[in-house]
């Protein structure tokens, strides 16, 4: 799984992985590619479209041709100053929202680096997920000036007015109405909306005062483009009956529409805001959970609230954090699910998966993954129990009988130890049964057993074992004895137990292909789909013709070399498993 970019910190999440049905993600870098780029700016009551913002990487020159407004310029300042990313020389590092601020108002001739050292920081009030602001204080030509950006639905109840026409007017109802319909214009062409604030000051205030009464100087909005593998994995995820959930802190209009380019929702309805889970008790929310596929302007409080509804209903949950605040719902869902770029130690410690590229195809790839390996965890153990089964009915029916044993202690080992790993352990790396990805999850309550499995184990058992008898007893019988017969020769006992003990073999080695899938024939999924076991039932005959063949390996185990007309008979006697749990498939699908 690490190959496939997913690191598992607790191995028991792999079998887990197998049940999700519930993957809920964030969407910023997880669904999309978090490489921001500005393509509109709302200033002093006019849309404008940025040019060639489309092919814009991140890191453009100036470009000298670009004019800009005295609100356009003051905005970009407030976009520069009130960050904490870096763009200089072609390098950035930071938040790609800040980023491509900081792009944006390089291209028009506002430098970082320069801007800067000019207007020193003296203050801050950090972002956090609550407040959805950030804000500075900076020193300025008279004095100090404070920067905020952020949420435009919190920034507009921290402003008092707003720059327009080259001054400040108040903000009127109707000016607040008019900025409220943009970010949802915007928000509707899937773009994050932000929007940035100023406040003079002569004197150096506290954290507390800095977001109140500020000017409005307008919106941006910026393009995050959906990274162009996951609607392919949302569209797996939903065949494989999971269930995607996208929980974002943007606007509810920018999730839904990149929900719906995404294939999440189809419509606004199945959208709810952090706002309105508040309005709820989380019975309400439990019992209508089942509506929503994306989540917007949540707050990790609701993301716990929202795994613990849709545990209410019996799925099984996947949940994508990568900050401090995450740790709670990563802890509380069935599979946390931790940013191996983005996430912090905290969120990392309290995952039980790490996804090192951020991606949400990684957790598609990982549930495909957890389902291969349960699958062929209980191949491997039905196989198993199916052959000590097997043993068990030979040994204990000619002891119940008072037969002769047909196995001595040491062939019984050498089959344990032989016959029965290396094909147990090539079943452990099986490729993918076809349709995999097409079965709902499995039930986390079901039993290994389930679906028919152990009455192929009891049949597969019972018949390895009367083979194996009828071996022994063929053994015997063609040197003229029977199996209540007394003073039979050592020689005559030897080759009738060497019989056993081949076909003993043989028909768990061919039992082994049989068990690659309870419906399928051999013959569909292919043959030779899986070298490790072809190999794998090679090397078991070539060992066992070996012990037979190689005199001092034949007196410990005490065997003998078999006739050519008795090769044939085992072999045949060995196939006879397999034959029948194909009849039974076949016999199954036309059901």
């Amino acid at each position: 799984m690490s190959k496939l970019n997913a690191i598992v910190r607790k191995l028991a999440a792999v079998e887990t992985l197998g049940s999700v049905s519930i993957v809920c993600t964030d969407k910023t870098g997880t669904l999309t590619q978090n490489r921001m780029t500005i393509t509109h700016s709302y200033i002093d009551g006019q849309l404008k479209k940025m040019p060639h913002a489309d092919d814009s990487d991140g890191d453009e020159s100036e470009d000298k041709t670009l004019q800009s407004s005295e609100a356009e310029i003051m905005m970009m300042k407030t976009l520069v100053l009130c960050a904490d990313a870096t763009l200089e020389d072609g390098k950035e590092t930071g938040d790609p929202t800040e980023i491509a601020g900081l792009a944006w108002a390089k291209r028009y001739g506002v430098h970082w680096k320069e801007l800067v050292s000019l207007h020193e920081r003296v203050g801050e009030k950090p972002f956090d997920s609550e407040r959805k602001l950030m804000s500075t204080l900076n020193k300025d030509q008279n004095g100090y000036m404070v920067h905020t950006k952020g949420a435009v639905d919190n920034l507009l109840n921290s402003t008092t007015h707003v720059f327009m026409g080259n001054e400040v007017i108040p903000l009127t109802p109707e000016l607040k109405d008019n900025y409220n319909q943009m970010v949802e214009q915007l928000s509707a062409d899937a773009l994050r909306v932000l929007g940035t604030a100023y406040k003079k000051t002569k004197e150096k205030i506290e954290t507390d005062e800095m977001e109140k009464e500020l000017v409005l100087l307008g919106l941006v909005g910026m393009i995050d483009p959906p990274r162009p593998e996951v609607r392919d994995a949302i569209d797996e995820a939903k065949a494989a009956g999971i269930t995607p959930v996208m929980i974002t802190g943007d606007h509810q209009q920018t999730a839904v529409a990149i929900g719906k380019e995404l294939g999440i929702n189809t419509s606004i309805e199945q959208s709810i805001t952090g706002a309105e889970i508040d309005a709820m008790n989380q019975e309400e929310l439990q019992n209508n959970i089942n509506q929503y596929r994306v989540f917007a302007r949540v707050s990790p409080a609701h993301k716990v609230k929202i795994v613990q509804a849709f545990q209410s209903q019996g799925y099984v949950v996947s949940m994508t954090g990568d900050g401090v605040n995450d740790a709670p719902s990563l802890k509380m869902a069935d599979i946390g699910v931790a940013m191996g770029i983005t996430g912090t130690d905290v969120s990392k410690g309290a995952s039980e998966m790490i996804l090192i590229d951020d991606n949400f195809s990684t957790i598609i790839r990982a549930v495909r993954e957890g389902r291969i390996i349960y699958n062929n965890i209980r191949k491997s153990v039905l196989f198993l129990l199916s052959c000590n089964l097997g043993e068990v009915v030979a040994i204990f029916a000619a002891i119940l009988l008072a037969w002769p044993v047909p196995l001595l202690p040491t062939q019984i080992l050498w089959i344990n130890l032989i016959t029965d790993t290396l094909p147990a352990i090539a079943l452990g790396i099986d490729p993918e049964e076809p349709g995999l990805m097409k079965k709902k999850p499995r039930p986390p309550e079901e039993s290994i057993f389930a679906h028919g499995a152990i009455q192929r184990v009891v049949l597969g058992g019972l018949l390895i074992g009367a083979l194996t008898l009828a071996a022994f007893y063929y053994g015997l019988y063609e040197h003229g004895y029977h199996m209540d017969a007394r003073n039979v020769p050592e020689n005559i006992m030897t080759y009738a137990r060497t019989m056993a003990f081949v076909v003993l073999a043989g028909t768990q080695l061919f039992y082994s292909l049989a068990m690659r899938s309870a419906n399928r024939s051999i013959f569909t999924i292919g043959l030779f789909s899986n070298p490790y076991l072809i190999g794998a039932m090679v090397a078991g005959f070539a060992l066992q013709l070996m012990v037979i063949s190689i005199p001092f390996l034949s007196r410990a185990f005490k065997v003998q070399m078999l006739t050519l007309s008795d090769w044939l008979l085992v072999i045949g006697l060995s196939v006879i498993p397999l034959f029948f749990s194909e009849l039974f498939k076949l016999f199954r699908r036309d059901q």
